[in-house]
Order: structure tokens, then C-alpha cells, then sequence
């Protein structure tokens, strides 16, 4: 049995600390909700609670329908007369030090551009519970909770809301095996003019290399609907290949260094519940040597490209629909996401090449209570189930394979140890269940397979390095919510008997 001890990413920092400036990334402790389950529907929604404080009614987390033991509300009929957005601080203040109001980064016009539910319309439960969860997938909340006020024929419907602490800069940095110590800064603003745009970028340094991703996204905006929101993404990564493992080298001994980059222009719409995108990209793939020279064949004299050079450029024109039902974004303990993806490449430049790549992924959340106390924590006991399918019909270069194994994929199998192939499908579940408050545990298993498609990736990489084709991981793992996001450790035990202990951040999915 062979063990093996990786960590990765800015926790693989060799004494190197990671900071995160510019804010805390608090815990959405207030978001967990006490849930019941509908025997007869099976469909799980939070406990009504209801609170008076203040002069106003509080609810859990949605409206309710009694108070006390001899008191009903009537209030299906009744008409929504206005909807108030109320912000609060860190200390769950609604005012400031000189009795002023919190204000927001967030424009009160763009978040009651969300909601569905609006003055003049008949009060419902379920528009409610679906407008609050829309609020509480924003990446700039932190907290929602919605209060109101009523008297006998109308509603005031009250959102609280407490923001995240945006902008942050990360400061960080780690040693692997391709370019040695790096440092790495990133700056990260999800509330860009108060509308939820987005700016991500890493940029990361070394003596042989500069990386670096950044991304702008513009959200499609209901209120507006004649405007079409828009991602545009530059990028350039070097990494040691999965595809083109260890296992067969280079001719003078070096592993393959792959290396890419390019951008992306997207276009953003939303229809109801589903989110889609329509992107012109373009990646350029290169194959090197520990030096950075190109490399046109491994050391059997296979193929790295499908120009011959050890360079394949990919034109494509890809879309993408999704349905998140998630009850928030961080931590969810009920919902489901829904994706698939097709992707055509143009036959233009190094390799003409012209392929379709199709993908699907659905994860589900369902909470149980086999262990816990009903009480929330920062890690809601549930199981969470992922399925993947995805192929490639055409000639696609063969670093572009679906490489199987690794943290994201097989857990107790390194990166692309299980195949390189032309089609794959994958099958993970989760137990999730709390230990303590910010500390929770995992057990879990993975299974993929590329049904039998190895054989068909040019120059067959993973055939002839041994790649098995299927395989299965189990173990489990540690949770931790920290000032600066979740810190994922997980244990992987493969079916072929390989043990790797594994540290990243967040989820797995």
C-alpha cells in the first residue's frame, strides 16, 4: 500500500501564511433554519416561527400562519402594500454609532428587481420562500432573514439583510514540483456598484513563470430585461499534465509541462428559474518540456497534439443552462443544481480541429437528521449526491480528455490516474454531519469510469500508461470554517489500495 501526502493550492504553503485582507468572510450562522419535512409531499421547508419584536412579527425564516395557541392569521388573501430593505452591520445592528440607518453597498432597486413577489400582488408563502432564497444565493450576502408588518387587509414585507466584506485581497503563496516557491495575490470584489458585478483575479509568480486568471462578470438584471448581462475572462496556466503523466515521459526524462491560454466573451440571460450563457473562447494548448521548450512526442514517440507540433489551438462557441434551487449559496442543506453544456469547436488555427464536447452535472442536497439535535451549525448534517457525464464527439486534442482521479473526481487517486478518455461518467455522495460548531465531518465515496473510451483519444495516453479505465474511492474528511472560507481535508482510500490525504478549500461539491 502506497501513501502519499499532498496539499494544495494556497494551504500547500510551506510556512508561507495566507491572509485574507480587506474583511472577514463571516459565518452564516443566522441562516440555518430549524426544517420539518411533509410527509405527504416529501418536500422539505423551514419550520414557521414566528417572533414580535419591536412592534413587527419575525419569521424563522418564512411567514407563517399562527401566533400563540388561540391566535390565526388569515393572511393568503391579503395584499403585499409595501416591501422595506433594511441592512445590518457585523453586530446585527440596524443603526450606527450616531443612530443613523446602515447603509449598504447593494442598490435597494436591484435587489427588489429580484423578487417575484411585489406591492399590489396577493401575499404567497411559496413566491416568498422562492425570492428569499434567490437573495441568499448572492455572493454578497451574507445573511437575509424577512420580517413584516400587517394589519387586517395588507402586508409590509421587511428583508434584513447583512452583506459580506467586499473588496478582499489574498495574499499567498506554496511550492510544487513544476515551478518550485510561487507567490500569489488575488483581488476579489462580488458587489462591484452595488449590482452584484463581479471581479475575480489571481495572479500568481515564480522565478519560471507568471500565471494568472481574471475574470468580470456583469449579472443579467430581471429588472431590466432588455439587457443582456456579460462575462469576459483572460487567463494563463502551466501545470504538470494529467493527461501525460509521469509514467511515460519526455525523451530526456522530463514530465510533461502543459500549458494554456486564452479568454472568453459570454452572454448572460436568465428565463424564469434557468440561467444560460452563449461564449466565444480560445485556448491555446501547449505541451513543454521542464524548460518550457515545446514538445511535439513522449518518449514512445505518441503524439502529444493533433497538429503534430505540440500546440493545438481551440476556437469554440459553447452553451451553458442551469437551474440552481440550492436554499443558499454557502453550505446549503436542501436543493439541487442543474447543468448541462455543449461546446463546438470552429476548425481555425494549429490542428484544425472541429469536436463537440457535451457535459452534465446535477447535485442534490438532502438534509437528514440521523445524528444531530436539530440544532443549526455551520455544517448541516445531509447527504449530497453528484452525477457527471460527459463526451466528445470529433477529434479534440488529447490533453483535452476527460482526465479522471484526483481531489475534484476520484478522491484516493491522484490527478488523471484513472483514465484519459473520450467520455466519462462519475458518481460521488456525501454524508455531511457536524462535530462542533465550525467543525464538521465527511464520509464519502466516488466512482467513475470512461466507458471503454481510452482507446479512442489520440495516441491513447491513458491505454498505454495503464490508466485502469474505472475505479472507486471511499473515506472521510474534516470541514472547517475559517475567517477566510471552508478548508476541506479529506482522507482517499482507492480500490487499488493507494492512500492520499489531501488539503484544499471548499467543497467538493
Amino acid at each position: 500500500m502506497r501513501v502519499q501526502i499532498t496539499v494544495v493550492a494556497l494551504l500547500a504553503a510551506v510556512g508561507i501564511p495566507v491572509m485574507l485582507v480587506g474583511g472577514e468572510n463571516p459565518q452564516a450562522l443566522a441562516d440555518s433554519q430549524p426544517l420539518t419535512q411533509d410527509e405527504a409531499s416529501g418536500i422539505v421547508t423551514p419550520k414557521a416561527t414566528i417572533h414580535i419584536e419591536g412592534g413587527y412579527a419575525k419569521y424563522g425564516d418564512y411567514i407563517g400562519t399562527t401566533l400563540g395557541d388561540s391566535q390565526t392569521f388569515e393572511i393568503s388573501q391579503k395584499v403585499v402594500k409595501d416591501i422595506q430593505i433594511r441592512f445590518i452591520n457585523g453586530k446585527d445592528e440596524l443603526f450606527d454609532d450616531k443612530g443613523q440607518p446602515i447603509k449598504g453597498r447593494t442598490q435597494t432597486d436591484f435587489i427588489i428587481g429580484l423578487l417575484r413577489l411585489k406591492p399590489g400582488q396577493v401575499f404567497r408563502e411559496d413566491l416568498l420562500q422562492a425570492d428569499l432564497q434567490r437573495l441568499r444565493r448572492l455572493e454578497s450576502f451574507n445573511q437575509v432573514n424577512v420580517y413584516f408588518e400587517e394589519d387586517a387587509s395588507s402586508i409590509n414585507i421587511i428583508y434584513e439583510i447583512k452583506e459580506r466584506s467586499f473588496p478582499s485581497f489574498i495574499l499567498g503563496g506554496g511550492n510544487n514540483e513544476d515551478v518550485g516557491l510561487y507567490g500569489r495575490v488575488g483581488y476579489k470584489d462580488a458587489n462591484i456598484s452595488g449590482l452584484n458585478d463581479k471581479l475575480d483575479t489571481t495572479v500568481q509568480f515564480s522565478s519560471k513563470d507568471v500565471q494568472f486568471n481574471g475574470q468580470f462578470t456583469s449579472r443579467y438584471r430581471p429588472e431590466e430585461p432588455n439587457r443582456l448581462g456579460y462575462s469576459i475572462r483572460g487567463f494563463r496556466s502551466r501545470n504538470i499534465s494529467g493527461t501525460f503523466n509521469e509514467d511515460i515521459r519526455l525523451s530526456n526524462g522530463n514530465k510533461v509541462r502543459e500549458g494554456r491560454f486564452g479568454g472568453s466573451v459570454g452572454l448572460l440571460r436568465s428565463f424564469d428559474d434557468w440561467d444560460t450563457t452563449v461564449a466565444l473562447n480560445y485556448t491555446r494548448i501547449s505541451l513543454r518540456d521542464q524548460e518550457y521548450n515545446v514538445a511535439q512526442v513522449d518518449r514512445l514517440g505518441s503524439p502529444l497534439s493533433v497538429s503534430g507540433t505540440g500546440i493545438d489551438d481551440l476556437f469554440t462557441v459553447s452553451f451553458a443552462v442551469s437551474r440552481d434551487q440550492r436554499d443558499r449559496r454557502d453550505n446549503p442543506t436542501q436543493g439541487s443544481i442543474l447543468t448541462f453544456s455543449t461546446e463546438q469547436a470552429i476548425p481555425i488555427g494549429l490542428g484544425n480541429i472541429s469536436s463537440n464536447r457535451l457535459q452534465g452535472d446535477y447535485i442534490q442536497y438532502l438534509p437528514v437528521s440521523w445524528i444531530g439535535n436539530g440544532r443549526p451549525t455551520d455544517n448541516p448534517e445531509m447527504l449530497a449526491i453528484n452525477l457527471q457525464i460527459g463526451t466528445t464527439i470529433g477529434d479534440f486534442p488529447p490533453a483535452d480528455a476527460f482526465n479522471i482521479g484526483g481531489l475534484d473526481s476520484v478522491r484516493g487517486y491522484g490527478y488523471g490516474k484513472i483514465a484519459s478518455g473520450r467520455s466519462y461518467g462519475l458518481a460521488s455522495i456525501e454524508y455531511r454531519f457536524p462535530l462542533f460548531q465550525s467543525i464538521g465531518g465527511v464520509l464519502f465515496t466516488d466512482l467513475a469510469l470512461d466507458f471503454g473510451s481510452s482507446e479512442t483519444v489520440l495516441g491513447e495516453p491513458g491505454v498505454l500508461r495503464d490508466k485502469p479505465g474505472s475505479g472507486f474511492g471511499y473515506g472521510l474528511g474534516l470541514r472547517v470554517n475559517s475567517s477566510f472560507g471552508l478548508i476541506r481535508g479529506d482522507l482517499g482510500i482507492s480500490d487499488q489500495g493507494e492512500v492520499r490525504f489531501e488539503v484544499t478549500t471548499g467543497q467538493r461539491f
